[in-house]
């Protein structure tokens, strides 16, 4: 065994160099001081000892000599590179200069740095955003009737629109010069959530105006003279915006556009001037059937060379007011019983000048760069607020109703299997929340957050999707029957609208998330990519040399980390955290070395073809993910002052992440089209086989206790959630109950027990009430309390019914008056 000592520790030290990740020399140097002193202290033998240091040399000499690493190791490789490397096409490209890369590129690093992540500014409203949330955005809720808005006028009522805009709802981006109230994204996600609460429909009106739409164009690229007359007019809700991007045949595929605009000369305000006849056809457009100001993306083109040499300019981005000639809208669709303003939006021939292209003429084929700079920005917070907001008032009421919803004299909360659902919904209520608020805090530290926002709108929406399904299985026949005491039903309704919009959700999570954060958040690929593109051979060499050898390391460290940390099940590393989290903090080690080993080796061996293997490409993407939701709940917890009463949540939330992390790689590694490759990865990533588990049963009581009782972690779970018992918030008078009926609880107990003994006379509730005060079982007071609760639960446990007259197509009428109209 001594023969072996030189050459086993040097594999040794060769591991945990690769671990630690130390440059090239100073590895070269351990591991040749490592083999000496083994064969020294072993007695070895000089031959032991030359020949672990031979094979040593043979390796790390070449490698060390820069010159000859360059000339005969990088140049072969470089020109391989060039060749095989797919070129991306325009698109793709702007698509990747578009975003910025946050903490999300330290989880595809391997290695994450914790410290970068809780170095982060608490996201935190601001003394002016807390008045507003608490003033304006309360009172809009009080006056919201969402069976009014959904089910008689399909729409808002006129009162709230004229609130929205006297209040400037509808300029939460813009800044104060404009009139606007230029708050932080942050705010703009509180807001959203608090209205959610009232009415989705509500929320979706206030979203889109501060989402992708001609307020955030002309904010960033519109001519001071746009910007001047236009952003004070949508600021106090003069001008509603929408903005006319799918048609139907480019929906997904938004640079396929076939609207078209022909440059030209034309009338406009009695004047003879250059501009663009254009023609189109879209769809699915938000707030088109009352906006005043259109926006719209169309191809531009110049057969006549009026503005210069080239024809085809490309995507280009006009602002049309609503009385421009030949502009159609005014019908609408109706997306699944929702009452939000959508519509088609069409033109034949419609003339606009130059002057009406956002950002002027200079802009003129900008417009695919202007769109995906804006998206990255609108798709983080829009529909991860309105999904949050949802799944908080969801939770909070259906923890509510299961404590107060009794069947075989008990709680249906205590059923095991009413449990299992609410700690799902309570366990995705903390996620989602988290990965809302890491979204708005990204786009406030000035972020463009192309991958991070991707990752919010999937996640956030489809978990959204499976809340409502869980809250609408807990409610039962209660949330079947819609009416004006239904607070379920919309929103499981509406549920398929969120995964569909603002870019599908199939794609998103097949092409888009890992699609973009491969190249994006990899430390190295896309500095390649670069190097290899430069023209002049030296310097491209030179700059090639240098960062394929780093990702070489890159790439040998990950896989040193991966499988350590998988043989020691996560047990070892430096990690921040409690004693509640650290654990936490080495789980997510492990499963960031793991992707960064898995992705690399999937793009070496597959290269171009990786893009068409959706599959692979969607489940490496769902590791990205659950490592960007589960950094995220940390953060929350952090900035939360790790508050010992959300642990159980935190911990049901992280475990699921994790498990589901496992088996996306499990699906990568079974269906690796190289199964060699596939066996040596899953060697080096489960040395252990799989041992990650869901959430106990155990651990899902807990939250579930605690969706189901008044506690702080509930109160911090349903943050910025409508809960104000008012009159037409049905779910804020649901759990203003819930002490009384907690309190309840024993006496009631007393009263059951007595009352199935055969101790009490009388049929009914009332008669067996006051038989048990006049037996002493319960006293007047005890008999009082259970009266009142059992007359207020009736509420919630009731159901609306409605005479068949009532339920007729005429109920629900689109004639009432619009003000919007004269306004504009």
């Amino acid at each position: 065994m001594t023969a072996f000592a030189p050459f086993l520790f040097g594999v040794l030290a060769i591991l945990v160099a690769a671990y630690l990740r130390l440059r090239l020399l100073p590895w070269s140097v351990a591991t040749a001081v490592v083999i000496v002193g083994a064969g020294w202290l072993c007695g070895s033998g000089v031959l032991a000892t030359v020949v672990p240091l031979a094979l040593l040399a043979l390796v790390a000499v070449p490698l060390n000599l820069a010159g000859f690493r360059r000339n005969h190791l990088s140049a072969p490789l470089l020109a391989i590179f060039q060749k095989v490397t797919p070129k991306l096409s325009d698109t793709e490209q702007i698509a990747l200069d578009a975003g910025t890369v946050g903490f999300e590129g330290e989880l595809f690093s391997g290695k994450p740095d914790w410290r970068k992540l809780l170095a982060q500014p608490k996201p935190e409203l601001s003394v002016e955003e807390q008045a507003f949330l608490d003033g304006p955005v309360e009172r809009l809720c009080a006056m919201t009737n969402d069976w009014q808005i959904t089910h008689e006028l399909a729409d808002l009522s006129p009162e709230i629109w004229d609130f929205l805009k006297k209040e400037k709802f509808f300029g939460m981006i813009i800044p104060k010069k404009y009139g606007g109230l230029e708050f932080s994204a942050l705010a703009q996600s509180a807001v959203l959530q608090k209205l959610m609460g009232a009415s989705a429909s509500l929320s979706s009106t206030v979203g889109v105006p501060n989402s992708l739409g001609p307020g955030e164009l002309l904010l960033h690229y519109g001519t001071p003279e746009q910007r001047d007359y236009y952003l004070p007019r949508l600021a106090d809700g003069r001008e509603i915006p929408c903005f006319a991007l799918t048609g139907p045949y480019a929906g997904s595929d938004a640079t396929s556009i076939p609207d078209y605009g022909i440059v030209c000369k034309g009338e406009w305000n009695g004047a003879n001037v250059i501009g663009v006849r254009l023609t189109f056809d879209k769809r699915y457009i938000t707030l088109a059937p009352v906006a005043t100001l259109f926006g719209l993306a169309f191809r531009m083109h110049d057969p006549e060379h009026l503005l210069g040499d080239v024809e085809d300019i490309g995507i280009t981005l006009a602002l049309l007011p609503h009385d421009t000639k030949g502009l159609e809208y005014g019908r609408r669709h109706f997306p699944l019983n929702a009452a939000f303003q959508n519509g088609p939006v069409r033109g034949k021939d419609v003339f606009v000048p130059l002057s009406q292209l956002i950002g002027g003429e200079k802009m003129a084929g900008q417009g695919w760069r202007m769109l995906v700079e804006c998206l990255s920005v609108g798709r983080g917070i829009t529909l991860p607020s309105n999904a949050a907001g949802g799944v908080k008032a969801g939770a909070i009421a259906t923890g509510a109703y299961a404590r107060i919803r009794k069947q075989f004299g008990i709680a249906i909360g205590r059923f095991e299997g009413i449990e299992e659902a609410l700690a799902r919904i309570g366990g995705h209520a903390y996620a989602i929340s988290a990965l809302s608020k890491a979204s708005a805090a990204a786009v406030d530290r000035g972020e463009k957050p192309a991958v991070p926002s991707a990752i919010a709108k999937y996640h956030a929406t489809e978990l959204g999707r499976d809340v409502a399904k869980d809250v609408m299985d807990v409610h039962g026949g209660k949330g079947v029957q819609l009416g004006p005491s239904n607070y379920a039903g919309r929103s499981w309704q509406t549920s398929p609208i969120a995964i569909t919009v603002e870019g599908a959700n199939i794609m998103t999570r097949s092409l888009m998330i890992f699609g973009q954060g491969a190249i994006r958040c990899h430390p190295y690929v896309l500095k390649e990519m670069q190097a290899a593109a430069i023209t002049d051979h030296a310097t491209a060499l030179r700059a090639f040399d240098r960062v394929l050898f780093q990702h070489v390391g890159f790439g040998i460290s990950n896989a040193a980390r991966s499988f350590v940390l998988g043989l020691t099940h996560a047990r070892i590393g430096r990690a921040p955290g409690d004693a509640a989290t650290r654990r936490y903090y080495r789980k997510l080690n492990r499963y960031s070395a793991a992707l960064a080993l898995v992705a690399d080796t999937s793009m070496l061996v597959l290269g171009g073809k990786l893009k068409f293997k959706e599959k692979i490409s969607a489940r490496l993407g769902d590791v990205l993910s659950y490592l960007y939701i589960a950094a995220s709940m940390l953060k929350r917890y952090e900035d939360q002052g790790q508050p010992v009463t959300d642990q159980p949540l935190l911990a049901w939330a992280f475990h699921e992440c994790v498990w589901r992390m496992q088996m996306a790689l499990d699906g990568v590694l079974r269906n690796f089209p190289l199964r060699p490759v596939a066996w040596l990865l899953r060697a080096l990533v489960f040395p252990l086989g799989r041992r990650e588990v869901p959430p106990s049963d155990r651990l899902g009581r807990r939250v579930a206790a605690l969706l189901t009782a008044p506690n702080e972690a509930r109160d911090r779970l349903t943050e910025w959630a409508y809960l104000t018992p008012s009159a037409r918030n049905t779910v804020g008078r649901l759990c203003a109950l819930l002490p009384d009926v907690i309190a309840a609880e024993p006496v009631e107990r007393k009263f059951l027990k007595a009352a199935k003994a055969g101790e009490l006379a009388g049929y009914d509730y009332a008669a067996q009430l006051a038989d048990a005060e006049a037996k002493g079982v319960i006293d007047a007071a005890e008999r009082t309390l259970l009266e009142r609760v059992r007359a207020a639960s009736f509420e919630f446990i009731s159901v609306d019914d409605f005479d068949s007259a009532d339920l007729g197509a005429g109920k629900r009428r689109d004639d009432h008056p619009r003000p919007w109209r004269d306004a504009a």
